[in-house]
């Protein structure tokens, strides 16, 4: 199973420095990308988000055309397959969850959503975790997750 955050769903819908290497990876992997409806809804979340930073500062965030086109991929991508939702269920990651915050909270500085969705993989037996985030590579690697795609 292939696991991942919302840094490299980002780098699939919207052009960014990592995107030719996410496309490249996700061909790759010729495989599904498995993620929680927590990360959907993260990803979703963050780019409404930044329509509204651009609105309020035209320097920032996304063209509201940009931010609509990324939601309507997504939801192609979803329901062709390429994506797959599926739920979690919070009370089962609540021990997993702890324990990771506390193995690197305090010495990382990890956010918790970063924390749900390395635990997620973790419940669901990934076998890879795809991520551009610095911070989650190292935990996720730290936890024995496969990360991907390679950094050079």
């Amino acid at each position: 199973m292939h696991c991942a955050d919302t840094s490299f769903l980002c780098s699939l819908y919207r052009q960014q420095s990592h995107s030719e290497r996410a496309i490249a990876t996700l061909e790759e992997i010729g495989a599904p990308i498995v993620i929680s409806s927590l990360l959907a809804y993260e990803f979703r979340q963050a780019v409404r988000f930044q329509v509204f930073l651009r609105s309020r500062d035209a320097r920032k965030g996304y063209l509201e055309t940009e931010g609509l086109a990324m939601l309507a991929q997504f939801e192609n991508d979803l329901e062709s397959g390429v994506i797959i939702e599926a739920g979690v269920n919070l009370a089962d990651l609540a021990t997993e969850v702890e324990r990771l915050s506390e193995r690197h909270t305090m010495q990382r500085g990890a956010r918790s959503f970063d924390l749900l969705h390395i635990a997620t993989a973790l419940k669901w037996q990934a076998t890879v975790f795809l991520s551009f985030d610095a911070l989650q590579r190292e935990i996720a690697a730290a936890e024995g997750l496969n990360v991907l795609p390679a950094l050079i």
